[in-house]
């Protein structure tokens, strides 16, 4: 009979059941990566417009806000994911991003520009959808 009573009888291994094995901690995203993640909430219907209300300046909230209603990157049934996600820095707190978004078998790009506010948050003031600037509010 086994000496460890936290065992049932019989149990030689010395894991506990439930115990999952130990992961490399994920890398913190990017403030592009974040973003297209959030853009792609919105822009497919998954998310209200108004999620993005703090994280977007300029011309970039109304776009979104003309857009959302159509989720230009839902695609029915298969949720969109984004594929690969890029940016550069043009200029200090600036980002200039592009991600692919797949969702079954159609693949959509997405471009948008992030600018660092002085207190030091990326907030959205740009968004293309496949190469098309998308019209301002009038």
């Amino acid at each position: 009979m086994s000496t460890d009573r936290t065992r049932p009888v019989g149990r030689r291994d010395r894991s506990r059941p439930g115990t999952v094995p130990a992961q490399r901690p994920r890398r913190p995203l990017r403030p592009h990566q974040w973003f297209a993640e959030r853009l792609l909430a919105v822009l497919s219907g998954q998310r209200p417009v108004h999620w993005m209300l703090g994280h977007t300046i300029g011309e970039a909230y109304d776009q979104l806000a003309e857009l959302a209603p159509d989720a230009p990157l839902g695609a029915g049934c298969r949720r969109p994911v984004v594929r690969t996600c890029h940016g550069s820095q043009p200029a200090t707190g600036v980002v200039e991003a592009f991600a692919s978004i797949a969702a079954g078998e159609q693949v959509r790009a997405m471009a948008f520009r992030l600018e660092q506010g002085p207190d030091l948050r990326w907030r959205c003031a740009a968004i293309d959808l496949g190469g098309e600037r998308l019209p301002a509010v009038r």
